[in-house]
């Protein structure tokens, strides 16, 4: 049986805080609306109670005590992330050792494969098939690491190939449908041919930048997906073969023939697309309320993200945002289950979007938000989403793999380092982290 190990900071805070993180006892009477009779769960989310979000979960938790009333009793408690990551994560870490840890605790999707192989989360109580039918395919398999599902998110995310309608009307160019994307061979000759109209404008046919953090993976790996490729095995365990193949440098090296032939900037140029001086540009789902709000003169829409030459029809495009699970703590795995599906059923999902924008995770959601029906901007990502939605990679060193796409990307599109030797030395910083989970 492997090992599961806890990151070494975690331990140390868990240790300072033996006393301090101890998992607090409720009785009934104790809370407002906690009555006898009632089993209590305790609740953790990742935000501040006093924004759109916070309200969001706060409202959910409400409706949920009003519907089990008798029965369950949700006590929220929000702890904000901070700028470094901290905060929510020390919090978390903290208390693994301690025995603090709530019932239910909302997760980051990519870390969910981390979370499990830590013995932070446990799976939850049996769904049925009737039951998870009504999340987005992407939902349960971001929630499921080695064939247990672990979590499910109240929001998902996605990216889009936004484009500007007036500039490719000018240039006599056409957006193909959904299942059939511009391959990598086609956007090329495409850019090409609208670089002298950007030189007009002074700008350039794509607005695409690196290195951006997370959002490198977020708004990359697609490329690599769509070539056939993957960036860990599939129990996560395994990056020779996956992060330093043929498929993984063939994406890469795209990305240098996008910067060498000047389609886009080897330096970010601030709101180029927004200010009609890009064609294309790659960004998450939120651009379109940007572009709404503020940029009313750009004539926005949205093109299928584009595929390799030899595609193959598989889903490609990304997804991951937070989810709910329960946490290892609980002794209550039925009624925390029942809680995690509260949070990230239809009610909940409808009011994440009204309250905070964040795109649901349900379909009856989706089809119950008129945008999604009558904009056909907000329309052709729920598609997209529901129709191509791949997960990031899980592997319980998801910050490392992240890392280090991040900086092979910037290496060689950038920097025109050699692809493969850059992929390989990344595999090793990968494995070096990897030992910890595959050691025997």
């Amino acid at each position: 049986m492997k090992k599961k190990f806890l990151c070494l900071a975690g331990i140390l805070l868990a240790a300072g805080c033996m006393s301090g993180c101890q998992k607090k006892e409720v009785s009934p009477g104790d809370i407002a609306g906690f009555d006898q009779g009632e089993e209590y769960l305790s609740i953790w989310v990742h935000s501040i109670e006093d924004t759109e979000e916070g309200q969001a979960y706060k409202e959910s938790v409400e409706s949920f005590n009003e519907a089990y009333d008798g029965k369950y009793f949700a006590d929220i408690e929000f702890i904000p992330r901070n700028d470094s990551g901290g905060g929510y994560s020390d919090k978390i870490n903290a208390s693994v050792m301690a025995g603090g840890l709530p019932d239910v605790l909302t997760v980051d999707g990519p870390n969910v494969a981390a979370y499990a192989s830590n013995g932070i989360i446990q799976p939850l109580a049996e769904l049925t098939e009737e039951e998870k039918s009504i999340y987005l395919p992407s939902i349960i398999d971001q929630g499921t690491y080695n064939d247990q599902l672990y979590a499910l998110g109240v929001m998902e995310s996605s990216v889009g190939l936004y484009y500007n309608k007036d500039i490719l009307e000018e240039a006599g160019i056409q957006v193909p449908e959904a299942d059939d994307p511009w391959t990598w061979s086609e956007f090329l000759e495409i850019l090409e041919e609208l670089k002298p109209l950007m030189e007009e404008k002074d700008g350039y046919p794509l607005d695409m930048t690196f290195p951006v953090g997370e959002t490198s993976i977020y708004y990359y790996a697609p490329f690599v997906w769509a070539n056939g490729g993957e960036l860990v095995s599939e129990d996560g365990l395994t990056v020779d073969g996956y992060f330093n193949s043929k498929e993984c440098a063939d994406a890469m090296e795209y990305f240098r023939t996008i910067v060498e032939n000047e389609y886009m900037s080897e330096a970010p140029i601030d709101k180029l697309f927004e200010s009609g001086r890009a064609a294309f540009k790659f960004d998450g789902a939120w651009e379109v309320n940007t572009i709404y709000g503020s940029y009313p003169d750009i004539n926005l829409g949205v093109a299928p993200y584009i595929v390799s030459d030899n595609w193959d029809g598989e889903r490609y495009t990304p997804t991951g945002s937070w989810a709910f699970a329960a946490s290892s703590d609980t002794e209550n795995i039925q009624g925390a289950t029942e809680l995690v599906k509260w949070m990230s059923g239809i009610e909940s999902g409808i009011r994440i979007w009204e309250r905070a924008k964040s795109f649901p995770s349900t379909y009856e959601a989706f089809e119950s938000i008129d945008v999604f029906q009558t904009d056909e901007n907000y329309r052709a990502l729920y598609e997209q989403l529901s129709t191509y939605g791949h997960p990031r990679p899980k592997t319980p060193v998801y910050p490392q793999v992240s890392t280090c796409f991040q900086e092979v990307l910037e290496s060689v599109a950038l920097g025109g380092k050699d692809t493969q030797s850059e992929l390989d030395k990344s595999v090793e910083r990968i494995n070096a982290k990897l030992e910890r989970y595959t050691r025997e």
